[in-house]
């Protein structure tokens, strides 16, 4: 029974990420703040990378301040370089996918806060990331969000370094 319990453990966190993300979604802002950070408080600084990634990709769009966004994105970031480097837990294949909104949503950040050179780092990297986006309506997003953030940034339309729109 506990071997049974540890296998389901990650999919019931993030089975309340996601439960809290629909609160989010549903217009209670500050609610899913306050139950995200519970969440945060409950699987630490050193809890699993895909939870903490996950969890703070979300945390980061309930915040107002730019600069907590930004911090709670890079946490975000840490957590994901975390799981593609290979570490003890990390899975480099499950997080591939993230990184390209990841980068986009620094990008955004950097924007925000008026650092454009860093803005443009994050925006180069979220294009060539962008390669391991499915064909799908996520993928198709993430790079139409790539591309409305370089246009705003002056970076033109052209996709960018190793960025290959998929067929």
């Amino acid at each position: 029974m506990v071997e049974r319990q540890e296998q389901t453990a990650p999919d019931a966190v993030l089975t309340r990420i996601g439960q809290v993300v629909m609160l989010h979604h549903g217009g209670d802002r500050e609610e899913a703040r306050s139950r995200f950070l519970d969440l945060w408080a409950e699987i630490g600084e050193d809890g699993d990378p895909l939870h903490r990634c996950t969890l703070a990709h979300y945390l980061a769009d309930t915040h107002d301040d730019p600069a907590d966004e930004l911090a709670w994105d890079l946490r975000a970031l840490s957590a994901a370089e975390e799981l593609a480097d290979g570490r003890p837990g990390g899975d480099p294949g499950s997080v591939r996918g993230f990184l390209p909104s990841l980068h986009l949503n620094l990008a955004a950040d950097y924007d925000k806060l008026g650092r454009a050179e860093a803005a443009r780092s994050h925006l180069r990297r979220a294009r060539s990331a962008a390669s391991a986006l499915a064909d799908d309506g996520y993928g198709a997003g993430v790079r139409s969000a790539i591309s409305r953030l370089a246009l705003r940034l002056g970076e033109g339309d052209e996709g960018g370094e190793g960025w290959t729109p998929r067929r």
